[in-house]
């Protein structure tokens, strides 16, 4: 595809795109097409019968490529991604050391741009929809939501209902601004209103009953951080005499409004919970590698019917990279030890990679499938590549041999929104490097406390104890 491509598809539409195949729930359809208009599929089939049906409509030929639904990030953090990096090393509830105190460090600006910075990410490898947990930063949430916007991605937003802990709101101020924040964005094109609780012990039994009865009221969902670490689960027990998911249960806060992030240590009766509660899980496997405590059995979910998608946890926003740590992770979990050399059979995580992803995060009938009345947020993936183009398994290649940079384009809601890893209508290049003067100036003015050193200081380390070794 080429420059003039680009202005077509970036046009105002409607669209017959006509590529080498359609990625359907089912599988890849050869020979399909799909019409575009106001933001939506309005037609998904044949590309013979479309074309017919459509004689109006110039069909815009795509050789070589593949039209699949845009990956949802389940689980996200967009004003932390000033600090990514920081994380590397270190243990696991780095969210005291280093989240809370940078967040806290944000003003407007730094807030806007670190959450449209990590849109742009996200877009780029190829996700259209983000799920954001809420923010610490002492700013209106809507700036997080105006970054979304403005980047041109779905956005799944939490509000922080914390009111157990010091830095709390009123108690009695937690439900009205919750009823106020699902309200808000009423009708909004992009962005979805959520709640949020950082954890089962940041809110009161009160709250997090009344967040769950709101959330359903609204056909939202509340995002918790269930059961990620050792140290949380063990604070439940001591502090009420149950494992957190087992708290939530018994406040009434578990049902299909819940989202509940990692869910990595998972007893067998907790998995029963979550299947007969309908609860969902976003299981976030590269944050359990990079900073967890455990894997999220997510294979035995698959099996036992409970609803989850993928997160990113604000690690990095690659969807293929994504997948491929969803099935890599089991494998290594869990798969080795039983002789499971399948562990889903690829297809399992690209379609929590999206459709169940969407499903998870409360936007199952809106987003995650390309389908007949669904939002327009897909990919045009190049398949004519060295790693796709002999393909004998495209589901399981895209899962294992896929890559953000075979991403053509990124639609959402019926708009070309990055073209070959560059945004379309704004600059990109530009943000880039206003976040980093930014971020300099937020993580120098942040009181956080690092456990691990830097690889280079770490490096430096390493060789001056061999070299006190040998002396």
């Amino acid at each position: 595809m080429n420059r003039s491509d680009r202005d077509f598809l970036a046009g105002p539409g409607p669209l017959l795109l006509v590529p080498d195949a359609v990625l359907l729930p089912e599988g890849p359809a050869d020979g399909w097409a799909v019409t575009i208009d106001d933001g939506r599929f309005e037609a998904v089939g044949p590309a013979d019968e479309l074309e017919r049906a459509h004689p109006q409509l110039p069909a815009v030929r795509l050789p070589g490529h593949l039209l699949m639904p845009g990956f949802v990030d389940a689980h996200h953090h967009l004003t932390q991604s000033f600090g990514s990096a920081l994380a590397f090393g270190e243990p696991s509830e780095i969210f005291r050391r280093v989240w809370v105190p940078l967040e806290g460090a944000l003003d407007e600006e730094s807030a806007y741009t670190a959450a449209k910075l990590a849109a742009l990410e996200a877009l780029r490898g190829g996700f259209t929809t983000v799920t954001d947990a809420g923010t610490r930063a002492g700013v209106d949430v809507d700036v997080v939501a105006s970054a979304a916007r403005d980047a041109g991605i779905r956005c799944v937003l939490g509000l922080v209902c914390n009111d157990a802990v010091e830095d709390a709101t009123d108690p009695p101020a937690v439900v009205g601004h919750a009823e106020k924040h699902l309200a808000r964005y009423d009708g909004d094109p992009l962005v979805h209103p959520s709640l949020a609780v950082s954890i089962p012990e940041a809110a009161t039994e009160r709250t997090l009953h009344a967040t769950a009865r709101l959330a359903a009221e609204a056909g939202a969902v509340v995002q918790i951080h269930v059961n990620e670490h050792l140290a949380g689960v063990e604070r439940s027990l001591v502090r009420h005499g149950l494992r957190p998911l087992e708290h939530l249960h018994r406040v009434g806060a578990l049902g299909p409004q819940l989202l509940a992030a990692h869910a990595t240590m998972l007893t067998p009766r907790e998995l029963t919970l979550l299947a007969d509660t309908g609860t969902a899980v976003s299981y976030n496997p590269v944050a359990s590698a990079w900073k967890g405590n455990a894997v999220a059995p997510a294979t035995s979910m698959a099996e036992r019917g409970i609803r989850f998608g993928l997160g990113t946890d604000g690690t990095r926003g690659d969807g293929f990279r994504l997948a491929e740590a969803a099935e890599f992770a089991q494998r290594l979990a869990y798969g080795l030890a039983t002789g499971d050399s399948s562990c889903g059979a690829g297809w399992t995580w690209l379609e929590r990679a999206n459709r169940g992803g969407a499903d998870a995060v409360g936007l199952g009938a809106r987003t995650g499938t390309v389908a007949q009345g669904m939002a327009a947020d897909f990919l045009l993936v190049d398949v004519d590549t060295p790693e796709l183009a002999l393909s004998w398994d495209l589901p399981w290649e895209l899962v294992r041999r896929g890559n953000r940079d075979q991403i053509a384009a990124v639609f959402v809601a019926g708009r070309l929104r990055m073209w070959h890893g560059r945004p379309v209508g704004w600059d990109g290049p530009e943000l880039v490097r206003r976040a980093a003067e930014l971020a300099r100036a937020a993580v120098a003015r942040a009181n956080i406390t690092r456990a691990h050193p830097t690889s280079t200081a770490a490096r430096a380390l390493t060789r001056s104890q061999e070299r006190s070794t040998t002396l």
